[in-house]
């Protein structure tokens, strides 16, 4: 008790030398300590405690409440400190906290620097999108036991090899969408080779009359005439390189007919429906040779082949004399075009003749190989047309995903599905 009873009397004697009232603020080995002014308080030792903790504390500035009225009000005055004022106290225990500043909506929110504005209201529908993107439909119905048969609804590809940018996309037509069928247009882009003596295929197909199995027939004839090209690459990269073009022309023909051979035959099946009629090919050729800038196109059926050259594009469909004319009402005036597709009552023992061309591409050259559904809008909608050869005439191709989006542009009256193949030259 008494050495408890002697460390109380030391602590004692050392808060007087600290709050007592002798000496001034100058006094030696005391502290700085500003009065607070006057209290009507007890003097105790808690109220001098706190009292000193009011000195030397400086003030927080109050949040201020919600006001009713528009107009701020100013802060309370922060009172001057003393430059020798000691580092204020921590509070330990508990006591009130400060208000939270209210949180302002997020639309009055200040932007940082280099923050990007949210975009305006366009004045559509919220639940429609803008007329020029394609609209979302229903998935096909599906097969448990043939899920391999599946065809997404969009299919994108691309490469590059030595000056030629390839970009192919093929997605599926707003009629389909809207009635739930699978996309009838198939798409294959296909190496075969390495370095120099590569070369790249690229086949579209598309299925006829639209019905369950058009889809199928159209990835069976990209696969066969993909696989015949596989088997035969070296001499037709070599028959192109040395612009053997006669050799070159009777190869590929007969390359196509072996390969359509078995879906002729398909259809004159009895149980034969949507694969009666044979489905559309069109195929080109690219060398992956830097040197070698002959570009060859080869199929039969409709579709469309076009070269964008100083803006402006150049049709590039082989004439086929025994095709209807398109041109004045009475069949006059116009000149061959494949991409009208023979009457279904020429039955399929009656082939589509067989087109092949080659083109010579010069730095600057876009090669556009595509299907009726896109063949068909870019011959009759010159504002269409217009717009694509804005976009794909600048000096540098596309990337994937713009040249979907330029590709897919709705335009009224043309609901098929659409496959497009572009070649930039550099």
């Amino acid at each position: 008790m008494n050495q408890q009873g002697a460390g109380c009397g030391q602590e004692d004697d050392w808060w007087r030398q600290l709050y007592g009232d002798g000496g001034g603020d100058d006094a030696p080995g005391r502290a700085a300590v500003r009065d607070a002014g006057p209290s009507d308080a007890a003097d105790t030792l808690d109220d001098r405690v706190a009292s000193a903790l009011r000195a030397v504390a400086t003030p927080r500035r109050p949040t201020p409440a919600p006001q009713p009225s528009p107009s701020p009000q100013p802060p309370p005055a922060r009172p001057a400190s003393s430059p020798s004022a000691p580092i204020p106290l921590q509070a330990t225990g508990p006591g009130p906290r400060p208000a939270s500043p209210a949180r302002p909506a997020a639309t009055s929110a200040p932007e940082a620097p280099g923050d990007t504005p949210a975009p305006a209201p366009t004045g559509l529908p919220a639940d429609r999108p803008p007329p020029s993107e394609p609209e979302l439909g229903t998935l096909p119905a599906a097969d448990p036991a043939a899920l391999d048969e599946l065809v997404p609804d969009t299919a994108l590809d691309g490469a590059r090899y030595g000056s030629l940018t390839l970009l192919a996309a093929s997605r599926r037509g707003d009629l389909a969408r809207r009635r739930g069928d699978v996309r009838r247009d198939a798409l294959l882009t296909a190496r075969f080779g390495a370095g120099r003596h590569a070369l790249i295929l690229v086949a579209v197909a598309t299925g006829r009359p639209a019905g369950e199995g058009a889809h199928r027939a159209a990835h069976e004839a990209c696969a066969r005439i993909g696989s015949a090209v596989g088997r035969s690459y070296t001499r037709l990269a070599e028959d192109i390189r040395t612009d053997h073009r006669s050799a070159l022309k009777s190869g590929l023909q007969r390359l196509t007919d072996r390969s359509y051979g078995r879906l002729r035959g398909r259809s004159r099946e009895p149980d034969a429906t949507a694969e009666r009629y044979p489905p559309a090919l069109r195929c080109l050729l690219l060398p992956a040779d830097p040197d070698c800038r002959t570009r060859v196109f080869f199929g039969i059926g409709a579709g469309g082949l076009f070269r964008l050259r100083d803006g402006a594009w150049e049709d590039l469909e082989p004439a086929v004399p025994d095709l209807t004319l398109h041109g004045d009402a009475d069949g006059t005036g116009g000149r061959p075009r494949s991409v009208a597709s023979r009457s279904p009552a020429d039955g399929p023992d009656r082939p589509d003749p067989f087109l092949f061309r080659t083109a010579f591409a010069r730095p600057g050259d876009t090669l556009l190989l595509c299907s009726a559904g896109l063949a068909e809008p870019l011959q009759q909608e010159p504002a269409f047309a217009a717009r694509l050869a804005g976009q794909w005439s600048a000096a540098e191709p596309p990337g994937l995903v713009a040249f979907l989006a330029a590709a897919q542009l709705r335009v009224a009256g043309h609901p098929k599905d659409r496959t497009a193949v572009g070649v930039w030259e550099a």
